[in-house]
């Protein structure tokens, strides 16, 4: 009798430790051969680029979904900040990604979040800030002057990004810039918004303003006329950080990931449409 007591002891013991092991396993990263779905949150930008390379990345880790989430990376960084599930966070600037990593400035990550993984954050791509215009170009802009003259004109309609988007932040510093009261402008109409860079690209696209300030990479995409480049004077390096979250169930999988984006392969993707490896 007593040693079938100790059999039951020892059995359920097992039992108890196999159950630990099962939850430890859950919580981290799924073994080998199994499916791994990374969820990444990226700007709206990096859409045709990382559907691209999602395809590739299939022949690397044929085990491994990726469910992308394009959007301003304004409003990414909102949703990660109100809990969103995501594995791996790629935004079109480095505010957005400042104000998840309890390493940067307080004056910038104002509440003292603390998202990223701890030594994962890469400026991952540096893109360039274009003026386009729709086919045809029915005003002749050809240059960001000439943009400035008509918009102190109050005689054309362009397109930007939202303030809390990356590209209309940079859109923003072009404007002081050239001196231009972005507010009495907007009263005036000659401004329009959009919430992320593909509501500006289809603006210009459909003909429905005369210019935008979208990224070349995007225009590129959609196939515009790129008539000139700000320089880093007039808005600053355009970089895309990226870095793993805490929160991730799959953090070594969600490295695997970035340290592909980051190699040559994926890099020929980027550069193909215009992106380039940070100086």
């Amino acid at each position: 009798m007593e040693k079938h007591i100790v059999w039951l002891l020892t059995a359920a013991t097992a039992l108890s430790l196999t159950a630990c092991d099962g939850t430890e396993a859950a919580s981290g990263d799924v073994a080998a051969g199994q499916e791994t779905e990374l969820v990444v949150f990226a700007a709206a930008s990096l859409t045709e680029t990382l559907d691209q390379i999602a395809e590739d990345y299939k022949t690397v880790a044929p085990d491994v979904t990726l469910t992308f989430n394009f959007d301003s990376s304004g409003t990414l960084k909102t949703q990660i900040e109100e809990g969103a599930m995501c594995d791996l966070f790629i935004s079109a600037g480095q505010k957005q990604m400042d104000q998840l990593d309890a390493t940067a400035d307080p004056s910038v990550n104002t509440d003292g979040l603390d998202f990223l993984l701890a030594g994962s954050r890469v400026d991952l791509l540096e893109n360039k800030v274009t003026l386009a215009v729709p086919e045809n170009n029915p005003k002749g802009i050809d240059s960001f002057d000439m943009l400035a003259a008509h918009l102190e004109a109050g005689d054309i309609l362009l397109a930007m990004g939202n303030s809390d988007v990356p590209v209309g932040q940079y859109t923003q510093k072009i404007l002081a810039y050239y001196g231009l009261d972005e507010s009495a402008l907007t009263n005036a109409q000659c401004i329009t918004y959009g919430s992320n860079v593909k509501e500006v690209t289809t603006q210009v696209r459909e003909g429905s303003v005369d210019a935008g300030v979208i990224y070349c990479t995007d225009a590129y995409s959609a196939g515009l006329t790129v008539v000139d480049e700000a320089t880093p004077e007039m808005c600053g390096q355009v970089i895309y950080p990226a870095a793993v979250l805490q929160t991730s169930a799959h953090q070594d999988a969600a490295r695997s990931f970035l340290d592909y984006l980051a190699a040559d392969e994926a890099m020929s993707v980027f550069e193909a449409v215009g992106f380039s490896k940070v100086a």
